[in-house]
């Protein structure tokens, strides 16, 4: 079944009014694989006849299955396992000197599809329970998709999915395996928070304060360079002065935005421009 060309722009705009990302043509491969279930569980023959209907705007709630199966929704727990293992043994406890006074800190996942990395920040936290005993962590997931979200909430796995950046000892220690799959332990699902946010969108739950931790990774690849820009602008203004953000392994923030700066120190993190933290940091060498 081959996507025309029409077809291919028609669902192009739709992803990227709703969501902001782009279907760039490296992308549209996979439209043929993404929609193949919602043809067949709505008895539709061909992508122009889907493409009809979404035109003739007949049935709003299709649309919205369409955008949400053209999402590119990868994700594992401890993806690229480094940035985690800089967090844990460098990242977190300067940030445990820095925030002894209130013992709290905000994290937030961005763009966190079915809340793997959530949750690995979740395992990350509990595994250390001395170090952060008496301290409220907040770690908020949010992503565009509800769909995602909703399995996020679940904390629901299949066998693939479960194994996938998880040891057997951690597997049996967080997840409980039933017929219909892996679910996630209720302490571990109690520690994390999950909700529908597009990350052009101002920031999620402005009134509990700054988050000490962004982590946005892969996510902004797929937006163009005005958005990209709305979307640093909307990281920076939910970060606290001092506070960090993460990028996938194959992003930057050179020339796309002014708001951050590379970390001196951590490779993969970033700073708010202006901000003085660093300096002060390298003075007391």
């Amino acid at each position: 079944m081959q996507v025309s060309d029409s077809s291919s722009r028609i669902l192009a705009g739709l992803l990227e009014a709703r969501t902001g990302q782009q279907l760039t043509m490296s992308r549209r491969w996979r439209i043929e694989t993404a929609l193949a279930q919602i043809l067949r569980a709505r008895g539709i023959a061909t992508l122009d006849e889907l493409i009809t209907i979404l035109v003739m705007g007949k049935e709003p709630g299709l649309s919205q299955q369409v955008v949400e199966a053209l999402l590119n929704n990868e994700t594992y727990f401890f993806r690229d396992r480094s940035p985690f293992d800089q967090l844990q043994t460098q990242v977190l406890p300067r940030l445990a000197e820095l925030r002894g006074d209130r013992k709290r800190l905000r994290i937030w996942s961005a763009g966190c599809s079915t809340g793997q990395e959530a949750y690995s920040l979740a395992m990350m936290f509990a595994d250390d329970p001395i170090k952060w005993r008496g301290w409220t962590i907040d770690i908020l997931g949010t992503d565009v998709s509800e769909n995602v979200v909703r399995r996020a909430r679940e904390g629901s796995y299949t066998q693939f999915e479960v194994q996938r950046g998880l040891g057997v000892t951690q597997m049996i220690r967080w997840f409980d395996e039933k017929p219909d799959g892996w679910f996630a332990h209720e302490t571990l699902r109690r520690a994390v928070r999950f909700q529908v946010h597009n990350i052009l969108e101002a920031v999620p739950q402005p009134g509990e304060g700054q988050f000490d931790i962004v982590l946005c990774r892969n996510v902004l690849l797929y937006l163009n360079a005005d958005k990209k820009r709305l979307a640093f602008d909307r990281i920076a203004s939910a970060l606290a002065p001092d506070g960090l953000f993460m990028m996938g392994a194959g992003e930057t923030v050179i020339g796309q935005t002014e708001r951050f700066r590379a970390d001196r120190d951590w490779r993969g993190l970033y700073r708010l421009a202006g901000s003085d933290f660093v300096e002060r940091r390298a003075a007391r060498g």
